[in-house]
């Protein structure tokens, strides 16, 4: 079985879950999600804790019960923490502004790039050079993350462009004759 799956998923105070038919919800101070309960997988709730039983011997099984139960583990942390991602601008002139559910982009080219924000995801910027994405769900923050970093990826000759804080560019040497 899989080593993810077998460890049960410990439910903080202030957080709820519920075991539907066909979905697993969860709700908690900073929202609510869902995930599709898949039928290789039993969930079990008892005393606090939520454990993930392979429903026969398959490697599927095996496979989709360590992957749901890390699915509902973000979910529980997400709800009552919260996901945040961290992204620099480096290069001159280039700045970012955070207005409401928009986030505005000077990032070089002859035009400023506004990218909306989805439901549940919350932006803000420090400083005109850092960008802070938070959310309950983990994989729409990352998501947009990536979407924008992809507006100017950093590029490997100077290391210009949209970077995560802890990413680390390698540098390449020019091109000689």
């Amino acid at each position: 079985m899989s080593r993810i799956g077998k460890m049960p998923v410990v439910i903080p105070a202030g957080v709820e879950v519920v075991l539907g038919e066909h979905q697993v919800s969860v709700k908690g101070t900073g929202g609510a999600l869902t995930v599709a309960q898949n039928s290789l997988v039993n969930i079990i709730s008892e005393g606090g804790e939520v454990s993930f039983k392979a429903a026969n011997d398959s490697r599927e099984a095996d496979a989709m019960s360590g992957t749901l139960r890390q699915l509902v583990n973000n979910m529980v942390v997400g709800v009552s923490k919260g996901f945040e991602k961290k992204l620099t601008l480096i290069g001159v002139g280039y700045k970012a502004q955070a207005q409401g559910k928009k986030l505005n982009l000077v990032v070089g080219y002859s035009h400023p790039v506004d990218k909306e924000m989805p439901e549940g995801v919350s932006v803000a910027t420090p400083t005109p050079t850092e960008i802070v994405i938070k959310g309950a769900d983990r994989q729409r923050v990352g998501q947009v993350a990536a979407e924008i970093r992809a507006i100017r990826p950093p590029e490997p000759y100077k290391g210009k462009g949209i970077r995560y804080a802890d990413e680390k560019v390698a540098i390449k040497e020019t091109k000689k004759k």
